[in-house]
């Protein structure tokens, strides 16, 4: 079996949206069903704003071995995009049965459209089912494809996008309103850009909050993205607080959730503030939104098995089209 590469043009090219958010759904579903803990990642700092990443993983969907293999990654900061980072690397796919290489395929653009079809996930099974007005922090290439992917999910009649550069807000709203065909609203103020929001989705490198639980309205769903890692934190301890907190991975985040552990480490919350994983909440062995008025908060660090599924669904899709 030779092993096939899929480089960034090709992701682009089979990763579609729709196909991508119904691969993560089935990974984030086996992965909470699943008995066998595991691995977390290995981070290695190497230099300021320069890490390498190690993230070995594997799923037993119905008791058989799916599609296991990893991701090696370096984070470095994108000199078109000062004071952002940047990922570099492969995702490793391996045939279940015999073991061989089958392909690998770019990180960078595998995790882009990954993260926002697992956000997207996310909203279908805890937003509101008539939620229609989106407000986006950021203004890159994460707030892009949560647009891209989260249209799938609900029929958005408007975004509001915010970021601390409002120039570029600007220039992200007009760009993002013609490609889409939504109506996008740049916001110079934070706290009104969430006015009236059904979704909020952050998707920003900020190191102090830029979220508050006072500009939150009941009944919103947060799709808590931007922070990869402990230390940064982009919504503040009352609307941890406050929230019906759902993870991707439970001990992803109780080791690395950034906001859940700052709030944790002022005793507002424990542990069980968790109250369940997204693929519990799939899987129907946990309650998800529970009435119109709940702010449910989906934290998302990513895991490997949604890199898995993305790549294996890239190599099933381009290898069906030939």
């Amino acid at each position: 079996m030779a092993c096939v590469h899929y480089g960034p043009a090709d992701v682009v090219k089979w990763l579609d949206y729709p196909g991508c958010i119904d691969a993560v759904r089935a990974a984030m579903a086996a992965f909470s069903a699943s008995e066998v803990p595991q691995p977390l990642r290995t981070i290695i700092p190497l230099a300021p704003l320069k890490v390498l990443a190690l993230m070995p993983g594997f799923l037993l969907p119905d008791g058989e071995l799916g599609p296991f293999g990893g991701k090696i990654i370096s984070v470095a900061r994108n000199p078109e995009n000062p004071g952002r980072s940047k990922h570099h690397g492969l995702v490793i796919v391996f045939d279940p049965e015999t073991g061989e290489l089958v392909c690998t395929a770019d990180a960078g653009e595998v995790t882009e459209i990954r993260t926002a079809a697992a956000s997207a996930v996310a909203t279908d099974a805890l937003a509101r089912t008539d939620a229609r007005f989106m407000t986006v922090f950021g203004a890159g290439a994460q707030a892009r494809s949560h647009i891209e992917a989260i249209r799938h999910v609900r029929d958005l009649k408007h975004i509001n996008v915010w970021a601390r550069d409002f120039e570029k807000a600007c220039l992200f709203a007009e760009e993002m309103a013609g490609m889409s065909g939504l109506a996008i609203s740049p916001v110079a103020s934070a706290e009104v850009a969430c006015r009236g929001a059904d979704i909020i989705c952050t998707t920003t490198g900020s190191s102090e909050p830029i979220l508050f639980r006072d500009w939150v309205e009941p009944g919103t769903h947060l799709n808590i993205v931007g922070s990869s890692g402990p230390g940064p934190v982009e919504v503040d301890n009352a609307l941890v607080v406050a929230s019906r907190y759902i993870a991707d991975s439970r001990r992803s985040v109780l080791a690395a959730g950034a906001e859940f552990l700052v709030a944790k480490e002022a005793g507002l919350i424990g542990d069980e503030h968790i109250v369940a994983e997204i693929g519990e909440v799939l899987n129907g062995t946990a309650d998800g939104r529970r009435d119109d008025q709940e702010i449910t908060v989906y934290k998302s660090l990513g895991h490997v098995v949604q890199d898995l599924y993305s790549a294996a669904y890239i190599h099933q899709k381009a290898q069906a089209a030939q």
